[in-house]
């Protein structure tokens, strides 16, 4: 199966083709063409949790290039490349007629990375590719992805209103403090652009006098003044939840979210010499 690295100008290729705009589905179909070598096995195997690993994979790619300024998601459902992209296309061609291998000798490096920080970018990469997966849900499939995260963190009777007459809340349920159980409801909003204040003041408002708290979801992020206005005195309390924290939920609850262990390895051949005086 290609390498990540490997399927980066394919992609930006395939955008180019379609105008630079395509929609994943495009994607996905397209993209298969550009490797012949892969086998119908291939295609259809699946990560332990359950996902199809060719498409993750691709995933995993637009995030790279979007965190190297080549690729961007202007709107719901849809991958664009950016000038930067473009400008790789062409000098892609160039560079690889100029370039010389490297000798073996060159390619390595006596530097051993520094593996703590290799796990703190991963974790960053990893965090922006499960918001970039949510953004491309649709507006009730993410209502029901944030009820399933308030069960996972021990929310009972939760409930997606989906469209009813519920004005700003989306879903609602119970969650037990203590031998107290508060009623809470929930509101989300799968956005690129800062929630303002006025969205926390009109959910905020539809909440008033019927539960005692709620919980604002987006894959975004909140602007100061929303922020600044979630807690207020003799007020329902706004639990602000953006697209950092939803990732980092998913992460410590397992929630669309599996764990692989991986062994590391210490030089210790020293030791084998070491001996008690």
């Amino acid at each position: 199966m290609p390498t990540q690295p490997e399927i980066e100008l394919p992609l930006l290729k395939i955008l180019a083709s379609h105008g630079g705009k395509v929609t994943p589905d495009q994607v996905y179909e397209s993209i298969n063409t550009q490797f012949p070598q892969l086998t119908e096995t291939d295609l259809e195997e699946l990560v332990s949790g359950g996902a199809n690993k060719w498409r993750n994979r691709i995933r995993w790619v637009r995030q790279r290039l979007i965190s190297k300024g080549e690729l961007s998601s202007p709107e719901f459902g849809v991958w664009a490349i950016t000038p930067k992209g473009i400008e790789r296309l062409k000098s892609s061609t160039d560079s690889k007629s100029s370039k010389t291998p490297e000798k073996k000798s060159e390619q390595y490096s006596a530097n051993a990375p520094n593996l703590e920080e290799l796990a703190e970018a991963y974790l960053s990469a990893f965090k922006q590719k499960l918001i970039q997966n949510l953004m491309e849900f649709t507006p009730a499939k993410f209502e029901h992805f944030c009820g399933a995260l308030l069960k996972g963190y021990g929310f009972t009777n939760v409930t997606v209103t989906g469209k009813t007459n519920d004005g700003g809340i989306d879903g609602h349920g119970k969650l037990k403090v203590g031998l107290a159980t508060m009623h809470v409801a929930f509101q989300c909003k799968r956005w690129q652009g800062n929630v303002q204040r006025k969205q926390i003041d009109e959910f905020r408002g539809d909440t008033q006098g019927k539960f005692e708290q709620g919980y604002f979801f987006t894959t975004s992020d909140f602007a100061t003044g929303a922020k600044n206005v979630s807690i207020q005195k003799g007020a329902v309390t706004i639990v602000l939840i953006n697209g950092e924290a939803i990732a980092q939920l998913m992460i410590d609850k397992g929630i669309g979210v599996s764990r692989r262990p991986v062994e590391l390895y210490e030089d210790r051949v020293d030791s084998i010499f070491d001996i008690e005086t």
